[in-house]
Parts: C-alpha cells; sequence; structure tokens
C-alpha cells in the first residue's frame, strides 16, 4: 500500500499542549486554558463548536482527575487544529483503569458517576481510548469542523 500524497494528509494548523495537577483545580484550569487557546485559534466563546469542545475537555479532564488520578502524576491536555477537525485528548497515569468498552444506555438515576462519556459520546464526531507511552491511557474525542452532508433524497 502507498502513502496518500502529501496534499491529502491533514496538516496540523495548531497545536496546544499542558500539564495540569490531577485535581478539580487543575480540571478547571484546563478548560479555561483551553478557551483562551480556542478563542486564540478563531473559535470564539459562545459558538457551538467552543461551547461542544469546552464540554468535552471539562469532561474529559473531570474523569482524569477522578478515575485516573495517581499521586504525584499529572493529567495532559492536547488540541490539534486541522482545517477539518479539533481534537482534544486527556491523558492520564492509570492505564487499568478504562472506560467500559460498551457504554449504558441509560445511567441509573440514583448514581452519581457515569453521565460524562454519554456526553462525550454523543457530542464528539469520534472517540476512542489510546496507550500511553510509557505509562497510563489517552482519551481523544474528535470534533468535526466539516458541515455535515445533506442526505439526497430525504424527506423530499
Amino acid at each position: 500500500m502507498t502513502a496518500p500524497p502529501m496534499h491529502e494528509l491533514p496538516v496540523t494548523e495548531r497545536e496546544f499542549t499542558q500539564r495540569f495537577s490531577a485535581t478539580r483545580r487543575g480540571a478547571r484550569l484546563a478548560r479555561h486554558l483551553a478557551a483562551n487557546e480556542l478563542h486564540g485559534w478563531g473559535i470564539s466563546h459562545g459558538t457551538d463548536l467552543a461551547d461542544t469542545a469546552l464540554l468535552l475537555i471539562a469532561e474529559l479532564a473531570a474523569n482524569a482527575v477522578t478515575h485516573g488520578h495517581v499521586p504525584g502524576r499529572d493529567f495532559e491536555l492536547r488540541l490539534q487544529l486541522t482545517a477539518s477537525l479539533l481534537r482534544i485528548e486527556v491523558s492520564d497515569a492509570r492505564a487499568e483503569r478504562r472506560p467500559p468498552a460498551t457504554l449504558p444506555t441509560t445511567p441509573s438515576p440514583l448514581a452519581d458517576s457515569g453521565r460524562g462519556l454519554l456526553l462525550v459520546d454523543a457530542l464528539a464526531t469520534a472517540w476512542t481510548v489510546l496507550p500511553r507511552d510509557p505509562i497510563g491511557k489517552t482519551i481523544r474525542a474528535d470534533l468535526s469542523l466539516m458541515p455535515p452532508v445533506p442526505l439526497s433524497g430525504v424527506g423530499v
């Protein structure tokens, strides 16, 4: 198999990477710094894209702090912007604490947790869990910047 021509590969136009303390304060700071970074990239505060991205960042950072915390270890936020995609990655040090392979369709109404990844699943164009070298895991959520393609002939 041959590699696609260079003009067909997505080119990262902007990138932001920062480590934060695995605390609620660190998760809040990650969200605030991401909002400023996205605004600087032209994704203005209060737009649907910015609000969706910040909700994903807040949920993934909260999960890293709550479920991925290892004493003395930080979590990392990475944002990448291409012409067609905003990629959000949150990495933590707990490789063994992975999300379930299948998410429940509805969380227990009395449960204290279990809704965050349902939001990620509903809002992200795609998301996955990746191993992190040398230790931990990365949750990657992508947001498409391309408008949806209308289905031809539907509802006509």
